[in-house]
């Protein structure tokens, strides 16, 4: 069993940056691909960013590249979003999740996920 617990929202102005933690509960949490996904009001999940299981690989959304930074800390179960340049869009409940199928873009391959965080951007 996986668990996962982000921290780290809150309030921010326009052009501010937050860094997202998301602790991992498991032992084979270094064997897990990682993603963020985010879901604003009214708005379906979608993906922000993801890494592989060693940190090798990352994954990013366009909206969110060149200003977002995952990464990740094996020896501490941490995943980490740097966020940074943050605009109003960005805006909403952000999730991190434990990758089991293929496709690191789609939130169906990720079958663990944590409660999220809220994260606010305003003008």
């Amino acid at each position: 069993q996986v668990q996962l617990l982000e921290s780290g929202g809150g309030l921010v102005q326009a052009g501010g940056s937050l860094r997202l933690s998301c602790v991992v509960s498991g032992r084979t949490f270094s064997t897990y691909p990682i993603g963020w996904f985010r879901q604003a009001p009214g708005k379906e999940r979608e993906f922000v960013a993801a890494l592989s299981w060693n940190g090798r690989s990352t994954y990013y959304a366009d909206s969110v590249k060149g200003r977002f930074t995952i990464s990740r800390d094996n020896a501490k179960n941490m995943v980490y979003l740097q966020m940074n340049s943050l605009k109003p869009e960005d805006t909403a409940v952000y999730y991190c999740a434990a990758k089991i199928g293929e496709d690191y873009y789609n939130a169906d391959s990720y079958d663990y996920w944590g409660q999220g965080t809220q994260v606010t951007v305003s003008s």
